[in-house]
């Protein structure tokens, strides 16, 4: 029997199902059935002269039929028919609760009548206690909306401050912040929003030390890091602690979101194992992201959060949703619990958080700045070799996109993948220097020349972004 899926702002004529099966072949017997057997709903859906009205859409299989003769449109058994109206708000406001007060009802007013969330709903999140890792990319639209949909309680960690750079996605912070905390620049615009809820300012880089205190007295803990370490530190207490994990991640123009640890479903580590290698997967701050893509990202996870405060809907376990804002497609992959996962899994190995920067090969800074290795030169003696006139050939190791946007004059610009294949356009006999924009790429690009037979080889530490802190201000730093 084909099934007719029934939107929100009708769902209260037709008992509150969101689904419901009528017998017919076309789409006006479906729609004929259901008005008859639910007759609140005709006024709804159809005129005085039985036509269906122009603010309602139909489709079959997800397919517009609008242009089509509605009425005449075969439907198989196996068919789903979508109603699809117009909506532009609600009805009246629902009696007020002494939890909240007469500013929060005026306030809430738009999920008071929403009867999934109402009066009861909108208690349970001024009583949630939500835990935000991070107050940038992911963190930024997270704490705009966990503040206005009235969170009651929300604990920021991070100890970073506010850069231009982050400007072009960090919609939380402004041009006036630069400079400041992110707690306070953070902080204070929720508290514009909704002054209504607290706000805890933890001022600390989560550690296998400090997370099991820091996370304990929250509800839920929202993953907007930007490393593999704190992600997996962050997954282990999670588990720990028995707290649902809604995870987020972001590159260029893809992004991912799940909830891991909750009830049974998967975590983490049942996805990931392992970390990649340390410098496999560049960071947002190497490889780059769409501004609006953590907007996109960032709201899904908030929405999966409040979906798990009210306890409505179906959330985001054990299915990996995959965005991709070049193609505007979702995929949904499904992820299981992994029974033999070293935390999660049926004989746990991990009871208590380990060292997060050791998993995942990430070497431990020096105790004190340590000098230029043997192979490595600085800036402003690249600049000195200029000056006094050496011959040596400095490679530049970034992208295209990235020469055209700022460049030391007189590097050559080979990209690291290129590198293997365009070895003959450099000189063996001449001394090399290698570049990128912050060492990272140009350290294996030496190791790469060193390997095949270029006898003197170095690689600039910092890149050209301490090129410009160092030699020259005037090269555009991105």
């Amino acid at each position: 029997m084909p099934k007719i899926l029934i939107p929100t702002p009708l769902r209260q004529f037709v008992g509150r199902a969101d689904s419901v099966s009528v017998e017919g072949s076309t789409v006006g017997d479906l729609l004929n059935g259901l008005t008859t057997e639910h007759p609140e709903l005709r006024r709804h859906l159809f005129n005085d002269e039985g036509k269906l009205r122009s603010f309602v859409n139909v489709y079959v299989n997800d397919e517009d039929i609008r242009y089509l003769q509605k009425d005449l449109t075969p439907v198989a058994a196996s068919d789903t028919v979508s109603i699809v109206p117009s909506i532009a708000g609600g009805s009246a406001v629902a009696e007020p609760a002494a939890a909240l007060g007469k500013d929060e009802i005026l306030r809430y007013s738009r999920h008071l009548i929403i009867p999934e969330v109402g009066i009861e709903g909108q208690v349970k999140l001024k009583q949630a206690k939500v835990a935000l890792i991070g107050a940038g990319g992911l963190g930024a639209p997270l704490g705009l909306y966990l503040a206005a949909a009235g969170v009651g309680r929300i604990g920021i960690v991070d100890f970073d401050v506010v850069d231009f750079t982050n400007l072009q996605r960090q919609v939380i912070h402004g041009t006036n912040d630069v400079g400041r905390k992110k707690l306070d620049s953070a902080a204070d615009r929720m508290k514009d929003i909704n002054p209504h809820i607290q706000i805890d300012k933890i001022e600390a880089a989560l550690t296998s030390d400090n997370a099991l205190e820091i996370l304990k007295d929250y509800d839920i803990v929202i993953d907007g890091t930007d490393n593999f370490p704190t992600r997996y530190l962050v997954n282990d207490a999670c588990v720990l602690l028995g707290k649902p994990n809604v995870y987020g991640s972001i590159f260029r123009f893809e992004g991912q979101a799940t909830v891991f640890a909750y009830e049974g479903g998967p975590c983490y580590r049942c996805l990931y194992p392992e970390p990649p290698p340390p410098g496999l997967v560049p960071s947002c701050a190497e490889g780059g992201v769409l501004g609006i893509l953590p907007g996109t990202i960032g709201l899904i996870q908030a929405t999966e959060a409040v979906k798990l405060i009210l306890g409505i809907g179906e959330p985001l376990v054990g299915r990996l949703l995959l965005f991709d804002a070049l193609g505007m497609k979702f995929r949904e992959l499904k992820l299981r619990k992994n029974p033999d996962c070293p935390i999660c899994g049926t004989h746990r190995t991990i009871h208590k958080l380990i060292d997060y920067q050791e998993f995942c090969g990430v070497p431990k800074p020096p105790a004190q700045p340590a000098a230029p290795a043997s192979n490595e030169i600085r800036p402003a003696e690249v600049k000195a070799m200029f000056d006094r006139g050496e011959n040596f050939q400095l490679i530049d190791v970034r992208e295209p996109h990235e020469y055209r946007i700022c460049r030391v004059p007189g590097a050559k610009l080979i990209p690291l993948g290129e590198l293997p294949k365009r070895l003959a356009e450099i000189d063996r006999s001449t001394p090399i220097v290698a570049m990128c924009k912050m060492g990272a790429r140009s350290a294996k690009a030496a190791n790469i020349l060193r390997e095949a037979g270029y006898p003197s080889v170095l690689n600039m530490t910092g890149g050209i972004l301490a090129w410009s802190d160092q030699v020259d201000p005037s090269v555009p730093k991105y």
